[in-house]
């Protein structure tokens, strides 16, 4: 049976040269990891930015809305419905704006998955060093 190409770079190389190659992969393969686990940190940095964007942005508008909107639907409903009921009902309308933009950014922060491509990667390699049987 002739030998398998293992076996014959294993029969031409000294054992130095395996061993130099053995550490060039693992150094590569270590680089290329750690490049990996960036781009994701940096892909989860991207939407808990945007998430948090979100809430702010929902917490920044339903503070402006109330204060300057509020007052005039206010007043244009007190002259129906009473200026107490009016106020109600304008507090109402806000609260249900705020909760819809509240729960857009908690969806999108809920979304972040940090960083599952290098963890199933790196689950890969201990596998990999075990000689097989």
């Amino acid at each position: 049976m002739p030998p398998t190409a293992a076996q014959a770079k294993a029969e031409s190389n000294s054992l130095g040269d395996l061993l130099g190659e053995v550490t060039r992969d693992m150094s590569t393969l270590m680089r290329q990891e750690v490049e990996l686990a960036k781009v994701e940190l940096r892909q989860s940095a991207t939407r808990a930015g945007k998430g948090a964007g979100m809430l702010a942005g929902a917490g920044v508008a339903g503070h402006f809305v109330l204060l300057f909107l509020s007052l005039a639907l206010w007043w244009a409903l007190g002259t129906l419905i009473g200026l107490g009921w009016s106020g109600v009902v304008i507090a109402l309308i806000w609260a249900i704006v705020a909760a819809a933009l509240a729960s857009a950014g908690r969806k999108e922060l809920k979304a972040i998955k940090g960083m599952p491509q290098t963890t199933a990667t790196l689950q890969e390699i201990p596998p990999t060093l075990k000689p097989n049987t």
